[in-house]
């Protein structure tokens, strides 16, 4: 075996080193402005320019750039990642799909998504001052196991600074509406202080927010359904790590996040057929029912092992994890039943999850290829249910258990050729009690028909692949090519809530296999960054809603489909101080069945962004970003009515503006949401003509901030 290259050596002294948090985030910066690392697509750390498949990298300074406008992290993700869906302006990611499929959202590798009755709430999980960055990884993967047949997005948290002094940082802001001042300004702190101390390093974060009313550019206060008006969060992040020799860590992290909204308001609730919007109105009087909606507090708590030299060549990680999430939704007339006294309710997703992962990473290195292997087990245990607060159970509780053996191989030929390929086998099983499906009443005279289903096991088996290459020869382009799969479990709970048979075995539960090809590019040429994809994704079962008129519920179906899209970026460097970026996307599918597309919650409208970015003077930097989201009309009105998510999408602009000043330790900032005070419906309050999801987008929103370091 020959030395590795310097390019190679390169890269695993510094992400070593970053991993067990030897070196400060400074440090790593300087390497990644040239070569770019993630974690996150094979497991290991790996430079960006080896992976054969697209990946958004979202760094510091991009997210603290984002943070001066708003600390919503659906809209930072939505404007940074090319493939994602415009945002839907609140507190739940419905309908912001990654190339039309959902992602799996995790903190550090461990899951924040519930795919067994997947609520799409797992965005909102964590505050982003404890994040040091987000990789996204697009395309179906099954490198992490269920729920990820669009991608991963991956919250990787604070490391400590290696100096032996301690980093304090304190930070407040405030929020409010000019468009209408009244009860709109809100107030945000926090507080993080790091270091290490000889063999113990430490992270400690914590952060409050509470915003004011939230009005829309017309002066209204915007609507209820996954509202952020009048919401109080709370984030409170430890890790702690204890070096033993330089090659061995252990590490302990724990994050505790909760988000509620306690307001005090009634909804005034339109449709998207008669084109009146649904607004929100102070309570004059009388008992608002329900409990405020959001994550009432939810823990993850993390133990990590790493030797980095387990036998020669070889790194082992031990990863132990458990997680407890209650997630309250919205109180709904639609979960009435009149004849049991129910005039509505509220519903809540429940998760608790404990893993164990073993994972093992070795680096072989023959005459002019350099070989890695990471292979392991995973072992996962996954409860999840959906109660209504009021005691009903609307989805009863599965109980999965989850064992994979896996194995990734990358083979870096000549310095020149990435080769990556891998497989996974999935072993799930999920046990279900006898149970009765809800009657619930649209209307007095239109209700569901309740059934008493046999509950029993369901088993599933499978074993995804996956192979790509890469040519990095030159910079000036880079082309790969991939295919992956994924092994999707549909959303299970929504299946068993929606039983229409007396047994779960006759229920169409089987998991489904997503396979993903992708074709692109990337490279630069002196100050010009590039990067293309174009993409296919077909599933033979995936899942959409069809509305029953009979019952008034909306049924899943579950049928073969079709995504195809592409995505492009630019970046350049126009002056020293001055750079612009730009990406635009298009997705579109169809249910190859029936031939038809898709609608609005899996597919979304064309999206196109632009940022500049200009430091004037050292100690000062403005930012400019623009979105614009073009139009998707694909369906026709039924009886007069568009059902459903096919509700036409026109095409809106958004500005933001951001600005910060540096003096001496202190940073002074102000940021401006939707710039000009567009009046719009973001795309999902056009798609979705569920009662009440139309409302409109955020008015201009100013947020000014100060922030210390000592």
């Amino acid at each position: 075996m020959k030395k590795i290259p310097p390019r190679q050596s390169r890269i695993a002294l510094y992400t070593s080193l970053f991993c067990l948090g030897l070196i400060n985030n400074s440090a790593v910066a300087d390497v990644t402005d040239i070569e770019r690392i993630i974690v996150t697509g094979s497991r290991s750390v790996e430079s960006i320019e080896e992976v054969p498949s697209s990946v958004t990298l979202i760094d510091n300074k991009t997210l603290s750039r984002d943070m001066q406008i708003s600390s919503e992290l659906q809209n930072m993700l939505a404007f940074r990642v090319p493939g994602m869906a415009p945002s839907t302006g609140t507190s739940s990611n419905s309908g912001q799909t990654l190339r039309g499929r959902k992602a799996l959202v995790m903190i550090d590798g461990v899951p924040q998504s519930t795919p067994l009755r997947n609520g799409q709430l797992g965005i909102r999980s964590i505050d982003p001052s404890a994040i040091e960055r987000i990789e996204v990884i697009k395309g179906a993967t099954s490198i992490y196991g269920n729920g990820a047949s669009g991608g991963i997005i991956n919250y990787i948290t604070k490391q400590a600074s290696s100096g032996d002094k301690a980093n304090i940082e304190l930070a407040a802001s405030s929020k409010f509406s000019p468009v209408k001042f009244e009860d709109s300004a809100g107030y945000r702190y926090n507080a993080s202080i790091n270091g290490t101390l000889d063999k113990v390093s430490y992270v400690l974060n914590g952060s409050v927010e509470e915003t004011g009313l939230e009005y829309d550019a017309e002066g209204d206060i915007i609507g209820l359904i996954y509202g952020l008006s009048e919401t109080k969060s709370q984030n409170l992040f430890t890790k702690l790590s204890y070096d033993f020799d330089g090659e061995k860590v252990l590490q302990l992290t724990y994050n505790y996040y909760e988000a509620q909204q306690n307001a005090d308001l009634l909804d005034v609730t339109g449709s998207v057929n008669s084109g009146v919007k649904t607004y929100a109105i102070k309570n004059s009087g009388g008992n608002k029912p329900g409990v405020p909606q959001g994550p009432s507090g939810n823990h993850n708590l993390m133990l990590k092992y790493t030797d980095e030299a387990l036998f020669d060549n070889t790194q082992l990680t031990l990863d132990a994890y458990y997680q407890e999430i209650e997630n309250m939704f919205f109180y709904s007339a639609a979960l009435a039943n009149p004849s049991e006294g129910y005039d509505g309710g509220q519903s809540l997703i429940r998760s608790n999850k404990r893993g164990l992962r073993i994972n093992f990473n070795t680096v072989v290195d023959w005459d002019n290829v350099a070989a890695t292997f990471i292979y392991g087990i995973d072992a996962l245990n996954d409860i999840s249910s959906q109660p209504l607060h009021d005691g009903r159970i609307w989805v009863p509780e599965m109980d999965m258990s989850n064992l994979a053996a896996y194995l990734q191989t990358k083979w870096v030929i000549h310095d020149d050729w990435i080769v990556k390929a891998g497989l996974r086998h999935d072993r799930v099983d999920i046990s279900v009690d006898d149970y009765t499906t809800l009657k619930l009443c649209s209307t007095s005279a239109t209700c569901s028909v309740p059934f008493d289903v046999t509950g029993g096991e369901l088993n599933f088996t499978s074993t995804t692949y996956n192979l790509g290459l890469r040519y990095s020869a030159s910079e000036y382009i880079s082309p790969f090519v991939s295919f992956s799969q994924g092994a999707d479990i549909s959303d299970l709970g929504s299946l068993l809530r929606t039983a229409t048979v007396n047994d779960i075995s006759l229920i169409q539960t089987q998991a489904s296999i997503v396979d993903n090809y992708e074709v692109g590019f990337a490279g630069r040429y002196q100050d010009l960054g590039y990067q293309f994809a174009a993409y296919r994704s077909t599933s033979e079962l995936g899942t959409s809603n069809k509305y029953d008129a009979q019952t008034g519920v909306y049924m899943p179906v579950r049928s073969p489909q079709k995504i195809w899209g592409y995505e492009a970026e630019l970046s350049y460097q126009l002056l020293d101080n001055l750079g612009a970026g730009l990406s635009y996307s298009w997705v579109e599918g169809k249910d190859t069945e029936k031939d038809s597309y898709l609608d609005g919650q899996v597919i979304s409208a064309p999206k196109f962004t632009t940022s500049l970015n200009w430091q004037p003077v050292d100690e000062a930097n403005i930012t400019v970003n623009y979105l614009y989201v073009g139009d998707r009309k694909r369906f026709e009105q039924l009886d007069g009515q568009y059902v459903g998510a096919q509700g036409p999408i026109s095409a809106y602009n958004l500005i933001n503006l951001s600005g910060s000043y540096q003096w001496k330790q202190w940073q002074f900032s102000l940021g401006v949401e939707n710039l000009l005070n567009q009046d719009y419906y973001s795309a999902r309050s056009q798609a979705y003509t569920y009662k009440g999801y139309n409302t409109k987008g955020l008015g201009t929103t100013v947020n000014v901030g100060v922030k210390v370091h000592f």
